[in-house]
Formats: structure tokens, sequence, C-alpha cells
């Protein structure tokens, strides 16, 4: 009779650690919960990861995407934050785009690009692996907003090839919160995605626990103060409809904090959304100038400070909204801002380590994703910048290659990674 008993609950017990890794991840008591526990990660930015399958050549393609994403969950790394699909084609603000995209046209959709996606998720559920997918973008390099714009007329095509300035740029972002027709289209592709069924797994997409989170956007800013009513109405619609569609997934906004919004008070309202299931940061030292540029070594310690002193202020929001925080956006360049691949990575891997060891230690912070996993790529010697055909590393095209990629034969950061997610 023991020997029963013991056999039966060895076998309810196999089965429940067998079925935990396929759970939704939820939100309970403040916190994020997979397989009836305190769900704690270490994570990485890989947006470009849904392209990798559809590459023609397998060593760059799907050969890639396998080796990178056994290494990635060979160093602790078990959430990974992609890019739904991409919109329009060619030059955007005179910066190419990635490709192919998922809605070419407006309304008109290439599903065949949502085949990289299914094999991404796939691969992931067998590495029991969870994904964070937004759907479009607040910056030029995959579309987003300014596509949508220009498709509806409400910005002029001159965008596609001329560089805005920074002040311009925000004026015509701004723009999207109020254009119908734009807001229409974007809808119309986040439930193009979110109605897919995955032709690798057969599983849809709302009943795939891979899927931990569908993001809004990526940074979605109201960009400009005369825009703030209509952003915070648009963010609370979109949650509401992605809710509506993916019950038992979560929704999250893909926001970078108080500098987003220019506004604590608007980062809060946001997210106390009842649709919205946890908070997002992004923390970028050179980006916002928290060192001068040239001078990373010598001002390291003041852009550190002002990184504790940022995921400080928004744990306190955190606390009072009771829900989850992930520094899902972090990034730090080489020595020296070097973009060479042999150039050392000293005060990224004191960077990390600083924000990584926020992660359960603060209760509320579920997790942090680094920006951004380069893999197996390689910079093109005398290229600064990427070109269509290039692979892919984690550097937006807009932006020099190398400058926050960790690549998989950075050892010190890799072991900084592993290090952090071997601690929870």
């Amino acid at each position: 009779m023991r020997k029963h008993f013991v056999l039966v609950f060895l076998f309810i017990f196999v089965s429940v650690v067998s079925a935990s890794g396929q759970e939704f991840v939820s939100v309970r008591d403040g916190r994020l919960v997979k397989g009836g526990e305190a769900y704690y990660f270490v994570g990485a930015n890989y947006w470009y990861g849904p392209l990798l399958g559809l590459e023609k050549d397998k060593k760059r393609g799907i050969e890639r995407l396998r080796k990178e994403l056994d290494f990635l969950k060979k160093n602790g790394v078990t959430n990974l934050r992609v890019m739904a699909g991409a919109e329009g084609e060619g030059l955007l603000n005179n910066v190419p785009r990635v490709e192919p995209p998922l809605q070419p046209e407006q309304g008109k959709f290439n599903e065949e690009v949502l085949k990289g996606l299914d094999i991404l998720l796939a691969e992931m559920a067998k590495r029991d692996m969870r994904a964070v997918i937004f759907f479009s973008n607040n910056w030029e390099w995959s579309g987003g907003f300014q596509q949508y714009l220009i498709w509806n007329d409400a910005i002029d095509r001159k965008w596609l090839t001329e560089k805005p300035d920074w002040d311009t740029l925000r004026d015509l972002v701004a723009n999207f919160y109020t254009c119908e027709p734009c807001k229409a289209a974007y809808k119309k592709q986040a439930e193009l995605v979110l109605s897919r069924t995955n032709s690798v797994t057969g599983k849809r997409y709302i009943e795939d626990p891979t899927v931990m989170s569908w993001q809004i956007a990526n940074e979605p800013r109201p960009m400009r103060p005369t825009s703030n009513d209509a952003y915070k109405r648009w963010i609370s619609e979109t949650a509401a409809f992605i809710k509506s569609k993916a019950a038992n997934q979560l929704v999250s906004i893909g926001h970078e904090g108080r500098i987003g919004t220019e506004s604590l008070e608007i980062f809060e309202q946001i997210h106390a959304d009842k649709n919205v299931d946890y908070l997002t940061i992004h923390i970028w030292p050179r980006n916002w100038a928290w060192f001068e540029y040239g001078k990373m070594a010598e001002q390291y310690t003041k852009a550190e400070q002002m990184t504790r002193d940022y995921i400080d202020e928004h744990i306190v929001v955190a606390k009072r909204l009771g829900k989850p925080l992930v520094i899902e956006e972090f990034g730090m360049p080489r020595d020296g801002q070097s973009f060479d691949i042999k150039a050392k990575t000293a005060f990224r891997d004191r960077y990390f380590t600083t924000v990584f060891s926020y992660i359960k230690r603060e209760p509320l912070i579920a997790g942090a994703n680094f920006w951004a996993f380069g893999g197996r790529a390689r910079q093109i010697k005398g290229q600064l910048f990427w070109k269509p055909g290039d692979e892919y590393m984690g550097d937006p095209p807009m932006e020099e290659q190398g400058l926050y990629s960790v690549f998989d034969r950075d050892r010190s950061t890799i072991e900084v990674i592993k290090k952090a997610a071997s601690s929870l």
C-alpha cells in the first residue's frame, strides 16, 4: 500500500513538473508567476529572431537560430523580447528598414513572414523559454508609427528619404494618436497576429504559453505634451483590445519610464490600467547623455548612480500599483565606445552586473532583458551601418553595428549574464 502511494505521488509530482513548463505566466500578489512559483528571469532583446527562420541560407537562418537559442539557454537566458513584424519597405527617414515586412502596403499582409515567428516560438517552446512580442514601433527601423502616418497622408512622404531632426520627429510621430485610419491599420495588423495558428506546432498563438506577453509597441511615446491625452486613451483602448483577444496572456506597453513620457505621473496612469499586467522601463545612459561622448570611463560612476536612481523611482510606482516591474531594455557601449568586437567590455560588464542585481532582490522586479543579443553575427569590416542583405545583429539599421550588441564571443559579458541567471 505504501509502495503504491509513493508511486502515485511520484507520478503526480513528475506530471506537475512536466506540465509546469507549459503553464502561462500570470500575475499574483504583485509578482510574475509560472508553475505556481514566482517567475524571475534574465532575458535578452532578440528582436530579429523571427526573421532568421525566413533566411534561405540555413546557416544564416534556422541553424543559426537553433545554435543561438541553445547558447542563450545554456547561459541562463530564458526570456526573449522579439518583433511581431515590420511595416513598409525601403527607406524611412533615409534609413533602410528590416525586411521582409509583414505589412508591405497598408492592409495587405505577407503572412508567409509569420512563419518565421512560428519557427521561433516552436524552438523556444522546446527550450522552455518565454517570449514578449511587440506589435509596432515608435522608431523608423521597422516602419512603425511613421509608416502608418505616411500611408494615410498624415505626414509628408518626403520623410521616407529625409531624416528629421529631433524636434521635427517629435512633431511627426505625435500625430499618430489622433490619426484614426493609422490606429485602425495598426489594430488590423495586431489582430492578424493574435488570430494566428502556428504552422509548426498547430497551436493558436493566444493558446501558447510560450508567449508571456503581447506588447503594444516598442517604446511608444506621446512625443509632444499636446498628445498626452490622446496617447493615454490609445494605450488604454489598445490594452483592452489585446486582452479581449488573449485573456490567458499578459499585456504590457513597452514603455521606457518617466523619460518616455516626460512625466512619472503619466507613466503611472497608463500602467494603472486594469488591462496592463506589469510595468516596463528602459535605460539608456549613452542615448540620454548621462555621460558625455568619449567620457564613458571618466563619468561611468555618475551614469551608474543615475541608473540606480531611475530604477528606484519606478520601483516606488510599482509598489503603489502592486504590479511587477521588468527592466526590459538596457545597454552600454564597449570600452572606449568602440564598435570593434575585439574591444573590451569592462564597463558594460560592470553595468550589467548592477542592473541584474535588482532582479528578485527587489521582489517586484521580475526580470531584466539586456539590449541586445548579436549572437553569431559579426560586423563587416569597413562598414559601420547595416545594409539590406547583411546578417542581423542586436543593433537596428539606424545604429552603428556593434554599438550595443552582445556577441557569443563576448566571454566576460556572457559570464556576467550566466552568473546573474544562476543566482535566481
